[in-house]
Protein backbone atom coordinates (compact mmCIF):
# COMPACT_ATOMS: atom_id res chain seq x y z
CA UNK A 1 0.00 0.00 0.00
CA UNK A 2 1.42 3.38 -1.05
CA UNK A 3 1.35 6.21 1.50
CA UNK A 4 1.15 9.73 0.05
CA UNK A 5 1.98 12.73 2.28
CA UNK A 6 1.32 16.08 0.58
CA UNK A 7 2.17 19.27 2.47
CA UNK A 8 -0.19 21.63 0.63
CA UNK A 9 -3.67 21.51 -0.85
CA UNK A 10 -2.24 21.85 -4.35
CA UNK A 11 -0.03 18.80 -3.78
CA UNK A 12 -2.96 16.86 -2.34
CA UNK A 13 -5.16 17.63 -5.36
CA UNK A 14 -2.34 16.65 -7.74
CA UNK A 15 -1.93 13.37 -5.89
CA UNK A 16 -5.66 12.65 -5.94
CA UNK A 17 -5.78 13.42 -9.65
CA UNK A 18 -2.88 11.07 -10.35
CA UNK A 19 -4.34 8.32 -8.13
CA UNK A 20 -8.13 8.71 -7.91
CA UNK A 21 -8.39 5.45 -5.94
CA UNK A 22 -6.21 6.82 -3.13
CA UNK A 23 -8.26 6.99 0.08
CA UNK A 24 -7.98 10.30 1.99
CA UNK A 25 -7.12 10.00 5.67
CA UNK A 26 -6.99 12.77 8.27
CA UNK A 27 -8.13 11.77 11.76
CA UNK A 28 -8.37 8.15 10.64
CA UNK A 29 -11.25 7.42 13.02
CA UNK A 30 -13.22 5.64 10.28
CA UNK A 31 -10.55 4.61 7.78
CA UNK A 32 -8.23 2.97 10.31
CA UNK A 33 -11.07 0.88 11.72
CA UNK A 34 -11.83 -0.41 8.22
CA UNK A 35 -8.15 -1.15 7.62
CA UNK A 36 -7.69 -2.89 10.97
CA UNK A 37 -10.66 -5.16 10.32
CA UNK A 38 -9.53 -5.74 6.73
CA UNK A 39 -12.80 -4.30 5.39
CA UNK A 40 -10.83 -2.11 3.00
CA UNK A 41 -7.43 -2.49 1.39
CA UNK A 42 -6.85 0.53 -0.90
CA UNK A 43 -3.92 0.80 -3.25
CA UNK A 44 -2.89 4.06 -1.59
CA UNK A 45 -3.65 6.29 1.39
CA UNK A 46 -3.61 10.07 0.97
CA UNK A 47 -2.54 11.56 4.31
CA UNK A 48 -4.01 15.07 4.70
CA UNK A 49 -2.75 15.83 8.20
CA UNK A 50 0.06 18.09 6.94
CA UNK A 51 -2.21 20.15 4.67
CA UNK A 52 -2.55 23.29 6.77
CA UNK A 53 -5.24 24.90 4.59
CA UNK A 54 -7.72 22.20 5.61
CA UNK A 55 -7.29 22.88 9.34
CA UNK A 56 -8.42 26.52 9.20
CA UNK A 57 -11.80 28.17 9.77
CA UNK A 58 -12.75 31.69 8.81
CA UNK A 59 -15.66 34.06 9.25
CA UNK A 60 -17.26 34.94 5.92
CA UNK A 61 -19.86 37.58 4.98
CA UNK A 62 -22.54 34.87 4.99
CA UNK A 63 -21.39 32.76 7.93
CA UNK A 64 -18.49 30.41 8.64
CA UNK A 65 -16.16 28.50 6.34
CA UNK A 66 -15.07 25.41 8.27
CA UNK A 67 -12.01 23.64 6.91
CA UNK A 68 -12.53 19.93 6.39
CA UNK A 69 -9.63 19.17 8.75
CA UNK A 70 -10.90 21.15 11.76
CA UNK A 71 -11.38 18.67 14.59
CA UNK A 72 -14.46 18.16 16.73
CA UNK A 73 -12.49 19.31 19.77
CA UNK A 74 -11.72 22.63 18.09
CA UNK A 75 -15.34 23.10 17.03
CA UNK A 76 -16.38 22.68 20.67
CA UNK A 77 -13.67 24.99 22.01
CA UNK A 78 -13.58 27.67 19.29
CA UNK A 79 -16.95 27.69 17.55
CA UNK A 80 -19.57 26.88 20.18
CA UNK A 81 -21.05 30.37 19.97
CA UNK A 82 -21.09 30.58 16.16
CA UNK A 83 -22.09 26.96 15.41
CA UNK A 84 -24.02 25.82 18.50
CA UNK A 85 -25.79 22.87 16.88
CA UNK A 86 -22.59 21.51 15.38
CA UNK A 87 -20.81 21.95 18.71
CA UNK A 88 -23.59 20.00 20.45
CA UNK A 89 -23.24 17.17 17.96
CA UNK A 90 -19.45 17.25 18.26
CA UNK A 91 -19.67 16.75 22.03
CA UNK A 92 -21.41 13.40 21.48
CA UNK A 93 -18.76 12.03 19.10
CA UNK A 94 -16.67 9.24 20.55
CA UNK A 95 -14.17 9.78 23.34
CA UNK A 96 -11.91 12.81 23.94
CA UNK A 97 -9.24 11.05 21.90
CA UNK A 98 -11.62 10.63 18.95
CA UNK A 99 -12.79 14.25 19.20
CA UNK A 100 -9.15 15.37 19.12
CA UNK A 101 -8.64 13.50 15.83
CA UNK A 102 -11.99 13.27 14.04
CA UNK A 103 -13.25 15.93 11.64
CA UNK A 104 -16.50 16.97 9.99
CA UNK A 105 -14.78 16.50 6.63
CA UNK A 106 -14.12 12.89 7.57
CA UNK A 107 -17.73 12.44 8.68
CA UNK A 108 -18.88 13.70 5.29
CA UNK A 109 -16.35 11.59 3.41
CA UNK A 110 -17.48 8.42 5.17
CA UNK A 111 -21.13 9.38 4.50
CA UNK A 112 -22.47 6.93 7.06
CA UNK A 113 -26.15 7.63 7.74
CA UNK A 114 -25.29 7.38 11.46
CA UNK A 115 -22.72 10.19 11.36
CA UNK A 116 -23.45 12.61 14.20
CA UNK A 117 -22.88 15.86 12.31
CA UNK A 118 -25.19 15.16 9.35
CA UNK A 119 -28.53 16.12 10.96
CA UNK A 120 -27.15 19.51 12.01
CA UNK A 121 -25.62 20.16 8.59
CA UNK A 122 -29.01 19.47 7.01
CA UNK A 123 -30.90 21.62 9.50
CA UNK A 124 -28.52 24.57 9.05
CA UNK A 125 -28.45 24.51 5.22
CA UNK A 126 -24.74 23.77 4.98
CA UNK A 127 -22.86 23.60 1.70
CA UNK A 128 -19.95 21.25 1.02
CA UNK A 129 -16.95 22.73 -0.79
CA UNK A 130 -15.02 20.20 -2.87
CA UNK A 131 -11.98 20.67 -5.08
CA UNK A 132 -9.87 18.96 -7.70
CA UNK A 133 -7.22 20.05 -10.18
CA UNK A 134 -10.19 20.97 -12.39
CA UNK A 135 -11.42 23.59 -9.94
CA UNK A 136 -13.69 24.10 -6.93
CA UNK A 137 -17.43 23.59 -6.64
CA UNK A 138 -20.02 23.77 -3.87
CA UNK A 139 -22.65 21.07 -3.26
CA UNK A 140 -25.79 21.82 -1.22
CA UNK A 141 -25.83 19.40 1.69
CA UNK A 142 -29.13 17.86 0.61
CA UNK A 143 -27.57 16.78 -2.69
CA UNK A 144 -24.34 15.49 -1.20
CA UNK A 145 -25.64 12.17 0.15
CA UNK A 146 -26.28 9.54 -2.53
CA UNK A 147 -26.78 6.30 -0.58
CA UNK A 148 -25.30 4.20 2.22
CA UNK A 149 -21.72 5.47 2.50
CA UNK A 150 -21.98 7.07 -0.94
CA UNK A 151 -21.75 10.74 -1.81
CA UNK A 152 -21.52 13.18 -4.70
CA UNK A 153 -17.71 13.37 -4.80
CA UNK A 154 -16.02 12.64 -8.11
CA UNK A 155 -13.06 10.23 -7.93
CA UNK A 156 -10.48 13.03 -8.20
CA UNK A 157 -12.13 15.37 -5.69
CA UNK A 158 -11.42 16.12 -2.04
CA UNK A 159 -13.68 17.78 0.53
CA UNK A 160 -11.99 21.06 1.40
CA UNK A 161 -14.52 22.91 3.58
CA UNK A 162 -18.07 23.19 4.84
CA UNK A 163 -19.90 26.52 4.54
CA UNK A 164 -22.44 27.17 7.30
CA UNK A 165 -24.72 30.22 7.15
CA UNK A 166 -24.69 32.56 10.12
CA UNK A 167 -27.15 31.24 12.69
CA UNK A 168 -29.90 33.71 13.56
CA UNK A 169 -31.86 31.48 15.90
CA UNK A 170 -31.44 28.66 18.42
CA UNK A 171 -30.10 25.27 17.34
CA UNK A 172 -30.36 21.85 18.95
CA UNK A 173 -29.02 18.33 18.53
CA UNK A 174 -30.04 15.14 20.28
CA UNK A 175 -29.47 11.44 19.77
CA UNK A 176 -30.48 8.12 21.24
CA UNK A 177 -27.88 5.52 22.14
CA UNK A 178 -26.89 3.23 24.96
CA UNK A 179 -24.95 6.18 26.41
CA UNK A 180 -24.40 9.86 25.59
CA UNK A 181 -21.16 9.45 23.66
CA UNK A 182 -18.76 6.75 22.42
CA UNK A 183 -21.71 5.10 20.74
CA UNK A 184 -23.21 4.85 17.25
CA UNK A 185 -26.57 6.59 17.29
CA UNK A 186 -29.72 4.48 17.20
CA UNK A 187 -31.19 7.65 15.74
CA UNK A 188 -30.40 11.35 15.93
CA UNK A 189 -32.03 14.68 15.18
CA UNK A 190 -30.81 18.19 14.44
CA UNK A 191 -32.95 21.33 14.57
CA UNK A 192 -32.34 24.97 13.66
CA UNK A 193 -34.69 27.94 13.82
CA UNK A 194 -34.22 30.52 11.04
CA UNK A 195 -36.17 33.60 12.20
CA UNK A 196 -34.90 35.74 9.31
CA UNK A 197 -37.08 33.70 6.97
CA UNK A 198 -39.57 32.26 9.47
CA UNK A 199 -38.18 28.82 8.70
CA UNK A 200 -37.32 25.65 10.60
CA UNK A 201 -34.57 23.21 9.63
CA UNK A 202 -34.88 19.56 10.66
CA UNK A 203 -32.38 16.78 9.94
CA UNK A 204 -32.63 13.07 10.75
CA UNK A 205 -29.71 10.68 11.25
CA UNK A 206 -29.37 6.91 11.51
CA UNK A 207 -32.92 6.26 10.31
CA UNK A 208 -32.53 5.69 6.59
CA UNK A 209 -29.94 4.87 3.91
CA UNK A 210 -28.85 8.52 4.02
CA UNK A 211 -29.33 11.41 6.43
CA UNK A 212 -32.81 12.81 5.79
CA UNK A 213 -34.38 16.25 5.81
CA UNK A 214 -37.86 16.27 7.36
CA UNK A 215 -39.40 18.66 4.84
CA UNK A 216 -43.07 18.32 5.83
CA UNK A 217 -42.21 18.77 9.49
CA UNK A 218 -40.22 21.89 8.65
CA UNK A 219 -43.12 23.35 6.68
CA UNK A 220 -45.64 22.57 9.41
CA UNK A 221 -43.58 24.13 12.19
CA UNK A 222 -42.78 27.23 10.16
CA UNK A 223 -46.49 27.86 9.61
CA UNK A 224 -47.57 27.14 13.18
CA UNK A 225 -44.96 29.08 15.15
CA UNK A 226 -45.74 32.67 16.11
CA UNK A 227 -42.51 34.29 14.97
CA UNK A 228 -43.36 37.97 15.46
CA UNK A 229 -44.82 37.67 18.96
CA UNK A 230 -43.67 34.30 20.34
CA UNK A 231 -46.24 32.36 22.32
CA UNK A 232 -45.65 29.16 24.29
CA UNK A 233 -45.43 26.09 22.11
CA UNK A 234 -48.64 24.09 22.35
CA UNK A 235 -48.54 20.38 23.00
CA UNK A 236 -50.55 19.69 19.84
CA UNK A 237 -48.02 21.49 17.64
CA UNK A 238 -45.06 19.75 19.28
CA UNK A 239 -46.71 16.33 18.92
CA UNK A 240 -47.66 16.88 15.28
CA UNK A 241 -44.13 18.04 14.53
CA UNK A 242 -42.80 14.85 16.10
CA UNK A 243 -45.22 12.73 14.06
CA UNK A 244 -44.12 14.36 10.82
CA UNK A 245 -40.45 13.88 11.67
CA UNK A 246 -41.05 10.20 12.40
CA UNK A 247 -42.99 9.85 9.14
CA UNK A 248 -40.04 11.26 7.17
CA UNK A 249 -37.70 8.52 8.41
CA UNK A 250 -37.14 5.24 6.57
CA UNK A 251 -35.52 3.12 9.29
CA UNK A 252 -34.73 -0.59 9.37
CA UNK A 253 -34.46 -3.21 12.10
CA UNK A 254 -30.85 -3.89 13.09
CA UNK A 255 -28.75 -4.79 16.12
CA UNK A 256 -29.06 -1.28 17.58
CA UNK A 257 -32.85 -0.97 17.40
CA UNK A 258 -36.03 -1.72 15.52
CA UNK A 259 -37.59 0.51 12.89
CA UNK A 260 -40.61 1.07 15.14
CA UNK A 261 -38.41 2.13 18.05
CA UNK A 262 -36.45 4.54 15.85
CA UNK A 263 -39.64 6.22 14.65
CA UNK A 264 -40.92 6.54 18.22
CA UNK A 265 -37.58 7.90 19.45
CA UNK A 266 -37.40 10.43 16.62
CA UNK A 267 -40.85 11.76 17.46
CA UNK A 268 -39.72 12.28 21.06
CA UNK A 269 -36.43 13.92 20.03
CA UNK A 270 -38.26 16.22 17.63
CA UNK A 271 -40.79 17.33 20.26
CA UNK A 272 -38.10 17.97 22.84
CA UNK A 273 -35.67 19.84 20.60
CA UNK A 274 -38.40 22.05 19.14
CA UNK A 275 -39.63 22.85 22.66
CA UNK A 276 -36.12 23.71 23.88
CA UNK A 277 -35.28 25.82 20.83
CA UNK A 278 -38.59 27.68 20.88
CA UNK A 279 -38.21 28.52 24.58
CA UNK A 280 -34.78 29.97 23.82
CA UNK A 281 -36.17 31.95 20.90
CA UNK A 282 -39.11 33.31 22.92
CA UNK A 283 -36.81 34.30 25.77
CA UNK A 284 -34.57 36.34 23.46
CA UNK A 285 -37.25 37.76 21.14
Amino acid sequence: MEFLRPTSLAEALDAKSAQPDAVPIAGGTDVMVELNFDHRRPAALLDLTRVGELAEWTVTPSGTRLGAGVTYARIIAELGDRLPGLAMASRTVGSPQIRNRGTVGGNLGASSPAGDTHPVLLATDATVEVASVRGTREIPIGKFYRGVKRNALEPDELITAIHLPAGTGPQQFSKVGTRNAMVIAVCSFGLALHPEGNRVGAGIGSAGPTPIRAVEAERFAAEELSWESPKPLTDSVARRFGELVAAAATPIDDVRGTAAYRRHALSVLARRTLTWAWKDYARCA
